[in-house]
């Protein structure tokens, strides 16, 4: 287990990713509400990875259920739009 100078002294590595500008941006708001940066949370990250020795979340490859679901919510022919609230919880209770 390395300590807390240990960690300073060593911090020589940089790791580089690109991702999507707006998939950053959204993630970089989250982390500023949260009190961390982008760099902080990679550190968290790989500090969970090797505590757990696998990944600090689960990661399953989803079941055809869940892609039809996927599909069906996508599927914006079957969506509605409303003006008011009221309006979308009465189509929701079937309530006219």
């Amino acid at each position: 287990m390395y300590s807390m100078w240990s960690t300073i002294l060593f911090m020589n590595v940089k790791i580089q990713a690109r991702i999507d500008e707006s998939l950053k941006a959204e993630g970089e708001i989250i982390l500023k509400k949260i009190g961390l940066t982008t760099t902080e949370l990679m550190r968290l990250t790989f500090r969970q990875l090797v505590m757990r020795k696998g990944l600090p979340f689960e990661a399953t490859i989803p079941n055809e259920q869940t892609l039809k679901s996927f599909d069906e919510a996508n599927d914006t022919s079957k969506s509605s739009t409303y003006t008011d609230a009221k309006s979308a919880l009465d189509d929701i209770w079937g309530e006219d």
